[in-house]
């Protein structure tokens, strides 16, 4: 383990040239603030990679709960964590902790405010952290999603009251998470961007995390890596509300928005496929827009498309009730008193992650119509599943009474043939049926 810095901290000053050395061969350890979903899987990357890890967090339970081997990251085994710990890896929640690493990574939460404006609390905290711990030979890289300018903004401060100057005593960027929750990709195989706040914090930045994934891409700054980020999920944001709106079109037209898409995907250049669905969800598609617009705003530049993107997105579990009441008036029956199963809590495929789902807003909106909701989902527990009110249903062969099933989110364990079967009606908001085909004569398209 590398404290204190070695032979690269130099009279208030670092040899950039031995750092950079010391980074990419491995020599060092890496300090991870927040444990979370990128925290923890950083972490582990480390660890595989050679490099020595102490993971920070604020919550003492979670870091007791780590240094037993005990994980709370899907993505994350106890198996690997608790290999992980034998080699060496330890978790705390004392920042002073923090001094002796080589590196500072900072993965805490970015959430949207009650007024989906940008909550910096958790950045905030983590940039005082690092002013009462940096010291000289250190990097501070930021990781979690937000604003462009938020790294010069609360970073560079940070250090400075730490009283280090930047590109002598300390280095600062920014390295956006890329973490896809349930993706076979790993942490090491997607490629990482990097922006210092400086082309020297870049180098630096460049090598240490050259050591942890197999690609590194540069960009000029900290702030282009900060808009990088933004314009990923921006780019989905924008396209999954197109195909959203198109869905409700082709309703209107008595067309399968599926069948429309697949024969568009046939297109070898100039086209890209994305499905329609019950709304957005997750850590972010729904949020990073909003960083985007919030800063343009105050800079008075204009976010046209992202404003849309998000009304559209925002009203998909209202289109969802529609369908829903059009389908049981259809049957002689009105959405108020009806018996309505929600199936899929989570907000994407094959995982136990509720957070921003659309499936909560949908079934929220059932029951204020007057609807009876009950939920199906075998990844979430139950405790989640029932925590707003809605019946559990664990086992669908046990299914009856229900007037009506949506399918919210398309898991690969849920018995969607034996849903149809007992349920008289189905509408599918994520074309499951379609992919596995063929369609029952009971189940709608979104």
């Amino acid at each position: 383990m590398s404290a204190g810095g070695g032979d690269t901290a130099m009279a208030g000053t670092v040899d950039v040239g031995a750092l950079v050395a010391r980074l990419e061969g491995g020599d060092w350890t890496l300090g991870v603030v927040g444990l979370g979903y990128v925290g923890l899987p950083l972490a582990m990357t480390a660890v595989r990679a050679g490099v020595d890890v102490v993971g920070f967090d604020v919550v003492a339970d979670r870091v007791a709960a780590l240094n037993g081997g005990r994980s709370h990251v899907e993505d994350v085994t106890d198996d690997e964590l608790a290999a992980a710990v034998a080699s060496g890896a330890r978790f705390t929640a004392d920042e002073a902790d923090l001094a002796a690493v080589d590196v500072i990574v900072i993965a805490v939460p970015s959430p949207l405010g009650r007024n989906r404006q940008p909550d910096m609390s958790f950045i905030e905290a983590a940039a005082a952290t690092v002013s009462r711990v940096a010291r000289p030979g250190q990097l501070v890289s930021l990781e979690s999603t937000t604003y462009p300018g938020t790294t010069e903004e609360h970073l560079v401060p940070a250090v400075g009251a730490a009283g280090l100057t930047l590109d002598e005593d300390v280095f600062v960027a920014f390295s956006p998470e890329r973490i896809d929750p349930g993706n076979t990709l790993q942490t090491h195989e997607i490629p990482k961007i990097v922006g210092g706040v400086s082309a020297v914090s870049s180098r630096v930045a460049a090598a240490a995390y050259g050591r942890l994934v197999q690609r590194v891409h540069v960009v000029g700054s900290a702030r282009a890596a900060e808009l990088t980020k933004l314009l990923e999920n921006t780019y989905r944001s924008v396209n999954i509300a197109l195909v959203n709106e198109l869905a409700q079109v082709a309703h209107a037209f008595d067309v399968d928005i599926w069948e429309v898409v697949e024969a568009a995907a046939t297109k070898p250049f100039g086209f890209q496929a994305f499905y329609p669905g019950p709304g957005v969800g997750g850590h972010c598609i729904p949020l990073d827009p909003q960083y985007l617009a919030w800063r343009a705003r105050e800079l008075r530049a204009p976010t046209r498309f992202i404003d849309l993107a998000e009304d559209v997105n925002l009203h998909m579990p209202d289109y969802v009730v529609a369908r829903v009441g059009e389908m049981l008036n259809a049957a002689g029956k009105a959405l108020n008193g009806a018996r309505v199963l929600g199936v899929g809590l989570a907000y994407k495929r094959n995982i136990a992650d509720d957070r921003e789902s659309p499936a909560r807003e949908v079934l929220d909106r059932l029951r204020r119509r007057g609807a009876v909701v009950g939920v199906h989902d075998p990844h979430v527990p139950a405790a989640r599943l029932g925590a707003d009110g809605s019946e559990v249903v664990a086992d669908l062969a046990a299914l009856e009474g229900w007037d009506v099933a949506v399918v919210l989110t398309d898991h690969d364990a849920v018995a969607y043939d034996l849903l149809a079967a007992r349920v008289p009606q189905v509408l599918d908001t994520r074309g499951v049926y379609r992919r596995r085909g063929p369609v029952p004569g009971n189940v709608a398209a979104l």
